[in-house]
């Protein structure tokens, strides 16, 4: 068993283990190294230095250009919204206790999906438009799966049955969404649906940054709260949660960690499904959530998966949703397996 240590900031405090902070530390190295390769391969293969050097004031234009305009805003994307989607993985698994407890199964995904369609039907345009269709149409299938599986209180199971059927009204919708559009809303929305970081620029990047970092002071008290969930629900209400209360919270804070994704790159799926399971293998916590792992190998799976839909086949390029879907398929096969023979 590895040794426990307690690390300290301020008043913050969080106890974890010599091998979860060596994993953490193996995975910053990988994440690194993927966005690190992400500026250096292209049409235009640069040195690490001649990156480096990009972003400098004596750097060469086209050097500049290419990683500083094109290449840095997508390798960012990457890391940042892997992490978000990691954390809200892992907020949804930890509430309903349940590694199927993820965004892409309970509704949010799709919900998401309709509210950026309907945007477009409406004839929004920009960041701006999709990014409030994401987040309203996040937060109105969260809340209808949230009030139809509520019976005394939020149960896991029931929440993600109930989700799984919202999924699939809502699916059929956005079918029905995109026949009935215009031919130009139909491609972008199916463009959109794909889960690109192709089209990324500063400004998505830059803004998603901006309601990470507000969310961000929030990931404690979260954690803290999850931790306490995870013991029942009288024994959290008896150390002072207001299990109800925290519960809503939690959710809108995997539902907006999730649109500010959704906005951006479209859907990306299974991201969530899977990053809190391995880190927990990674880190040996085991049932307890993990934030940080599950931060960091959402990134890396992100980031992993755009350089291999990028680079892997020559003269192709294919979005980062279309690589985590087929990676994600056989993760949840492989789940569904071992939670039946569980069972």
């Amino acid at each position: 068993m590895s040794r426990a240590v307690v690390l300290r900031a301020g008043p913050v405090s969080r106890r974890t283990t010599v091998r979860a902070l060596t994993v953490n530390a193996v995975l910053v190295l990988l994440v690194a190294g993927c966005a690190l390769a992400a500026l250096m391969l292209g049409d235009r293969p640069l040195t690490p230095g001649r990156v480096l050097a990009a972003f400098g004031p004596d750097a060469d234009a086209l050097d500049r250009l290419v990683v500083v305009e094109w290449r840095a805003p997508r390798a960012a994307a990457a890391v940042l919204f892997g992490a978000c989607l990691g954390v809200s993985g892992a907020i949804f698994q930890s509430l309903t206790r349940n590694p199927l407890g993820s965004p892409d199964v309970v509704g949010l995904n799709t919900g998401a999906h309709t509210g950026v369609i309907t945007v477009l039907t409406l004839g929004g345009t920009g960041y701006a438009a999709q990014a409030g269709g994401a987040l309203l149409g996040g937060l109105g299938a969260t809340a209808l799966v949230y009030l139809c599986a509520y019976r005394g209180g939020v149960h896991g199971f029931r929440f993600i049955v109930v989700g799984i059927a919202v999924s699939a009204m809502l699916s059929s919708v956005n079918t029905w969404l995109t026949v009935k559009a215009d031919l130009d809303v139909a491609m972008r929305a199916a463009v959109w649906g794909a889960g690109g970081l192709g089209g990324v620029d500063w400004l998505p990047v830059t803004v998603s940054a901006a309601v990470a970092a507000l969310l961000a002071p929030a990931l404690p008290a979260a954690a803290r709260w999850l931790r306490q969930l995870e013991l029942g629900d009288d024994t959290a209400g008896a150390l002072g949660v207001r299990t109800e209360a925290a519960k809503a919270a939690l959710v809108v804070l995997g539902v907006a960690l999730t649109a500010l994704v959704t906005a951006a790159t479209g859907p990306v799926t299974f991201v969530a499904l899977a990053a809190p399971q391995i880190a927990r293998r990674l880190t040996g916590h085991g049932g307890s959530v993990d934030l940080v792992g599950s931060a960091l190998v959402g990134a890396l799976l992100v980031s992993g998966a755009d350089l291999v839909g990028q680079h892997a086949i020559p003269g192709t390029a294919l979005p980062v949703g279309a690589v985590t879907v087929c990676l994600g398929g056989g993760y949840l096969l492989w789940l569904l397996v071992r939670e039946v023979r569980r069972g």
